[in-house]
Parts: structure tokens; C-alpha cells; sequence
């Protein structure tokens, strides 16, 4: 189907941060899949958990225990806040998940009037039914109506909103802690951190969306860790399989106390497949000084790309965001630079409010983040 408006590469191979086309052209890749493959192409120690896992087992089902899943799940909740997990195989998944978790969790309470959920402004937490009802963008619900009931929406950052919208059916709160699609808008830790009060105050569960901005991407496992806070569940995915197709719904015990056996389900969801490139990712990104040395090259890339907006103010009106989650506010429009990027061989992504999104591999070093630079200083001069 006609959904996507493509551009006109075909890719045939890729290694580390690079991309090679069919046409010989290589391309820096600075959109890594959008924020999937967090170990950049063709990763030799993925391609070995891969390999080596394919030639024993590809799938069961999950009417039968699955060892790399069960090893995965205990290594995901060790590092974290959790102590359960629904294994995906999409961040929409796991954010449906979290969805129902949160109404079945109020219902086996008794407070069977908790149906809905607080959401934001400019979110975007996947392409179903429920999660489109969820953020309520023009461009994700035209034509899709009816939409689910059950979201109430407020503006980003405005715990006063927040506040105001709880009532006695409000069972939880989901937040993106750094806006992906919506321009790399990041939560402050105020406004984290008030959200966690407002849900113990009423009695709320916290639901936390890390599909893009968690596994490392900001310099630690999960952003939310910057505000110092936890949330009562959490939906991952996109650099979880560093890009193989895996999602996660982490949760507390309390939270998931409705999910009982025959409640939710899923055909490939932690598949021997999948949760052998998981157990591998994790392998790395929690190494020693892994989420140290993402912290200090965002760290610079995000220097020089201050540097990169000074020099260039028609083109780059400000940067944004955290560690290798970064946004360039454009003054033209962003399909334009996007497009003139990719020409001169910088790969990036499109984001809301006009934002040029680079979310490079979490293992790239000085050289690409000076080669980035160089390519983005060209396209300045061009667009101006």
C-alpha cells in the first residue's frame, strides 16, 4: 500500500553507522532505523547471537516456556524498576499492553469507574486504534473515527493541566519522558517528578513510554533515570532488538496484579529469535562505560551543534534533547533539509515543529560526529 512517501534508495548492505545503495553511494546514518539500530548495521556480536540461536530454534509460541525470553525478562527487571515483563514484538504493542494493564489493574481493585488514561499533546505512541485515540494528532486519526474513549489530553509540561484533568475515572498517566515525533520535546525533571506525585496522591499508575528515548539512548538505560523517579509501568522497543522487531512492557507486581493467565496474549511475541538479539543488545549497552561514553559523545555532538546554530541562524534556529537523541529546530522546512542531508550523505528523520531528528547508532566515535557536523555545515550553506 501506497503509505509511505519513500525515498528513492534501495539499501543493500550496511556496516556500523554506514549505509551502501544498490548505486554505490554511502551514506552516514544518522536516523539508525529511527532510533532501532543502537549498535549500527551489521553488528558482528548480534549477528552471532542471530546466527547461532537460527540454527537451533526459531519459534514455539508462548504456550511453552522460552528460555532467552525468561533470561531476558530477569536481566530487564534487575536493571530496572521492574518485576514483570510482556515480551512484543512492536512499541505499539507494548504500549497497548500498558494500556489495558493499567484498566485491568483498577478493575480487579473494584474501582471499575477508572477507565481513563492522561495523555499529551504532540505525542505519538504508535499507529493503532487505540494509541492514534491516545495522542489525537490530525495526521494520525483523519479518516479513523470513531475514536476510542478513555484519553483525556493536556498540554505537554503543564502539571497545573495535569492536575485540573484528573478525575474520579482517571486511572493513570502515559508520558513520553522525551518527545520523539513531537519535535524531541524533553519532560523537565520538575515535570516528571510531578507527575510521580500526582499519581501517588489520586492513586494513579504512572505509564512511562521509553520506546524511542530508553536502551540507552539519553546516557542512561531509561531517561526517566535523569528525573530520578519510577514509574509503575513502562513501554520499550525500538533499539531493545537493535533491529530485530522486539517490544517490552516492564511492570511492577502490584501494577500487573490483573494480568493473570488467558488475559493478554501474543503469537511471536519473545520469540528464541527475537529475545537472542535482546539478551545480546543488553549484552552491550550494559558494559562498562557503554551509557558513560554515550553521555560524553552527545555531549559533544550536542556542543557542535550549538556551534552549528550560531553560525548558521537562518537555517538552524536551536538544538535540543539528550544525550544521542537530538533535535535541529529548522527555519526552512524540514522535509527540505531532510532531503538536502540525505543528498549530501547524512542520513536523519523528520519530526513535529519543524525538528531534524539525529539518532545515531549509541557506539559512534569523534570521527562520525565530525563528519555529521561537516555534512550538516554544507547543507546550511546550501539552503541559505
Amino acid at each position: 500500500m501506497p503509505t509511505y512517501a519513500r525515498a528513492d534508495i534501495v539499501f543493500e548492505r550496511g556496516e556500523g553507522p554506514y549505509l551502501y545503495a544498490t548505486d554505490g553511494r554511502r551514506f552516514l546514518d544518522f536516523a539508525a532505523g529511527v532510533a532501532v539500530n543502537v549498535l549500527g548495521h551489521a553488528n558482528p556480536y548480534l549477528v552471532e547471537a542471530l546466527t547461532a540461536q537460527a540454527h537451533k530454534l526459531w519459534h514455539t509460541s508462548n504456550l511453552f516456556r522460552v528460555a532467552g525470553q525468561e533470561s531476558l525478562a530477569k536481566r530487564l527487571t534487575d536493571a530496572t524498576f521492574a518485576d514483570t515483563v510482556f515480551f512484543t514484538n512492536s512499541g505499539a504493542e507494548a504500549w497497548e499492553c500498558g494500556a489495558k494493564l493499567i484498566r485491568k489493574y483498577h478493575y480487579e481493585k473494584g474501582d471499575k469507574a477508572r477507565t481513563r488514561i492522561i495523555t499529551f499533546e504532540q505525542a505519538f505512541h504508535g499507529r493503532t486504534l487505540a494509541a492514534v485515540s491516545a495522542a489525537q494528532q490530525e495526521k494520525l486519526i483523519k479518516g479513523f473515527g470513531p475514536l476510542l474513549d478513555g484519553f483525556d489530553l493536556v498540554p505537554f509540561g503543564d502539571l497545573e493541566a495535569v492536575r485540573n484533568a484528573v478525575t474520579d475515572q482517571t486511572a493513570g498517566i502515559c508520558v513520553e519522558p522525551i518527545q520523539g515525533e513531537g519535535g524531541i520535546r524533553a519532560g523537565s525533571v520538575e515535570f516528571l517528578r510531578g507527575l510521580r506525585e500526582i499519581c501517588d496522591e489520586h492513586g494513579l499508575l504512572l505509564f512511562l513510554d521509553e520506546i524511542q528515548c530508553g536502551m540507552g539512548r539519553t546516557g542512561k538505560l531509561f531517561a526517566h533515570e535523569w528525573a530520578g523517579i519510577t514509574p509503575d509501568v513502562m513501554a520499550v522497543a525500538k533499539g531493545i532488538g537493535g533491529g530485530f522487531p522486539l517490544g517490552a512492557c516492564l511492570a511492577t507486581e502490584k501494577a500487573a496484579s490483573g494480568m493473570t493467565a488467558g488475559t493478554h496474549g501474543s503469537t511471536y511475541g519473545g520469540n528464541p529469535l527475537a529475545t537472542a538479539v535482546g539478551n545480546a543488545v543488553l549484552d552491550k549497552v550494559l558494559e562498562p562505560g557503554f551509557l558513560d561514553h554515550v553521555q560524553r559523545i552527545g555531549g559533544l555532538l550536542q556542543d557542535r551543534l550549538a556551534g552549528l546554530v550560531a553560525e548558521n541562524p537562518s537555517v538552524f534556529k536551536g538544538v535540543r534533547g539528550k544525550g544521542l537523541m537530538l533535535g535541529l529546530v529548522c527555519g526552512p522546512a524540514v522535509g527540505d533539509v531532510v532531503a538536502k542531508l540525505r543528498a549530501n550523505g547524512l542520513l536523519s528523520v523528520p519530526a513535529g515543529e519543524n525538528v531534524v531528528r539525529l539518532l545515531p547508532p549509541l557506539n559512534i566515535g569523534e570521527a562520525e560526529v565530525e563528519e555529521a557536523v561537516s555534512i550538516l555545515a554544507k547543507t546550511a550553506k546550501e539552503l541559505v
